[in-house]
């Protein structure tokens, strides 16, 4: 609820704070004493429109700060959360306009967008003047309010499932039908291309081995010189071998175990020769040439660049064209079962959505009756109030389901019914508003309603019966009303006077009325003007006596 309000240099008010109450709050005064600076000072730290008119004059700077109490599972506060801002139960919007017209908004003494403060004031807020019932004029929150009434949630939990499904569905075939209209475009390049691919016969690690081969090629002259030396510099030393194992055998006895290992040495010898042979044989017998080699990584890179991938990866990318050219000779199949898919989950959105319909026609008829039955006692007799519930076109189908919802109203007999905005009159509107509240008191995110005299043009039994419905209402929230009725106003449990002091300095200030006498007296100047009659105090005693029995 709206705990306070601090007011500073706005228009006519210096600077105040009005603590508020739970419950019926009204706020009553003579015409033009600020009643409404109080609404646009509010309206101020809910995010509205700055204007530099606001700013008392000869003042740099106006400021105004709303201090609201909530419970700790509000939405708001995990709103604020996900904006990534300090949150308590206890939330302060403050604004600051400078008198040039430029404003700074916080909250939580943090500062945020005015579009964030917007967003967090409708959370907490709503407003209902004359031409400000912006929830019944706005046919975009009929269907969340006729909802929100009855509800629906798990009905449109599974029609939003159905239609995300379905429209899952939907995108994979279309994506499947463009890749298939693309591929079958490409069909030629891919049987070439693997074709091409097939008769290379690419391998994975390839590359590396032709290039090591190749380099080898490029020595092979001198490989073979150096092979050639060794081999010749290992006949020397075998023939040197012989002479010592001669010479050692000639020894006897004590030349034995120097034999053994001149045996050893020559078989390590013999060992050395037969490894530079095979390996001089190895390069004389190579299965490529130079150029050969050249050629084959030559089109092994032409084919890597035209496929945009590695020489390595060539033997991967044929996979992938071999699965194309699958996915093309059986695309029909394939095609025809996403097809199907979307069918049935079409037919799943369509079953759950027309669930929803048929709850949503019952609701209706239901919210219509009961708002009809509020109607006569708000002078609005004559008037009729109905909740449309039409299916859309298909291309209007959405997550919330295929209906159009529409409170419409009709205030002649036999005329059509329409929308709100385009039949009622302000008053008119304020009182439908009213009694849509009465009825679906408990639906709706906002802990405070604000009524801005929506009894304009209304007395007597029907205004008493506008108090009433207030005071209904504030059984479940925090009710503001700006009235010139008193016999509203004698309904409220707190009532604050909205005056205008000073003389050569007039200001706006706001009195709470505690006492009954001072209740009493305020309800009797509305009763009869400037000059106070003991009639006039008579008859405000009887309207408090009557509100508190």
């Amino acid at each position: 609820m709206l705990a306070s309000l601090t007011i500073k240099n706005v228009v006519l008010i210096d600077q105040l704070t009005i603590d508020f109450q739970n419950g019926l709050c009204a706020l009553t005064g003579e015409t033009g004493a600020g009643k409404s600076i109080l609404l646009d000072s509010l309206g101020l730290a809910l995010g509205a429109r700055s204007d530099a008119g606001l700013v008392r004059q000869g003042t740099d700077q106006a400021s105004v700060t709303a201090l609201f109490e909530t419970v700790p599972d509000h939405p708001v506060i995990k709103f604020i959360e996900e904006q990534d801002l300090e949150s308590d139960t206890t939330l302060i919007l403050r604004r600051i306009v400078t008198k040039d017209g430029r404003s700074k908004a916080f909250v939580n003494d943090q500062p945020v967008s005015i579009n964030l403060m917007k967003q967090v004031g409708e959370m907490l807020v709503e407003i209902h003047g004359q031409f400000d019932t912006q929830t019944l004029l706005n046919p975009k929150s009929h269907g969340g309010l006729l909802d929100a009434y009855a509800g629906h949630q798990s009905l449109i939990k599974a029609v939003k499932d159905a239609w995300e499904k379905w429209r899952k569905s939907q995108k994979e075939l279309i994506e499947k039908q463009a890749a298939m209209d693309q591929a079958r475009e490409d069909e030629a390049f891919f049987r070439t291309s693997l074709e091409d691919i097939d008769a290379l016969a690419p391998k994975e690690g390839e590359e590396t081995e032709l290039t090591q081969l190749r380099s080898r090629l490029m020595q092979r002259e001198q490989i073979l010189d150096n092979l050639n030396e060794a081999q010749k510099g290992i006949e020397e030393i075998e023939g040197q071998v012989g002479a010592v194992w001669r010479a050692l055998e000639r020894l006897g006895e004590d030349g034995q175990e120097a034999i053994a290992a001149m045996d050893r040495a020559n078989a390590e010898l013999q060992e050395v020769l037969s490894s530079l042979t095979a390996l001089s044989d190895d390069i004389d017998n190579s299965e490529y040439s130079l150029s050969e080699i050249d050629d084959r990584l030559f089109a092994l890179k032409a084919q890597a660049k035209k496929h945009h991938c590695t020489i390595d990866t060539l033997p991967q990318k044929r996979e992938e064209i071999a699965a194309a050219l699958d996915a093309i000779d059986n695309q029909d199949e394939r095609l025809a079962s996403l097809q199907r898919e979307v069918e049935k989950d079409k037919q799943a959105y369509s079953e759950n959505a027309a669930k929803l319909s048929s709850a949503r026609q019952k609701t209706a008829e239901k919210l219509s009756k009961l708002v009809m039955k509020e109607l006569p006692a708000l002078k609005l007799d004559k008037a009729r109030f109905d909740v449309s519930v039409e299916k859309l076109d298909e291309k209007e189908w959405g997550k919330n389901g295929f209906d159009q919802i529409q409170f419409l109203v009709a205030t002649n007999p036999g005329a059509a019914a329409g929308p709100l905005n385009k039949i009622a009159s302000g008053g008119e509107m304020s009182r439908f508003m009213l009694a849509l509240k009465v009825v679906m008191a408990e639906v709706g995110l906002e802990d405070t309603l604000i009524f801005d005299e929506v009894d304009s043009g209304i007395g007597g039994a029907t205004a008493a019966a506008v108090g009433e419905r207030l005071l209904r209402l504030a059984a479940h929230r925090q009710i503001l009303v700006v009235t010139h009725s008193p016999q509203v106003a004698a309904m409220a449990g707190h009532h604050w006077i909205v005056s205008k002091e000073g003389q050569k300095e007039v200001v706006t200030n706001i009195i709470p009325l505690f006492e009954t006498m001072e209740r009493q007296e305020e309800i009797a100047r509305m009763l009869s003007g400037a000059e106070i009659t003991e009639e006039a105090r008579a008859a405000a005693g009887k309207l408090l006596e009557a509100s508190a029995a």
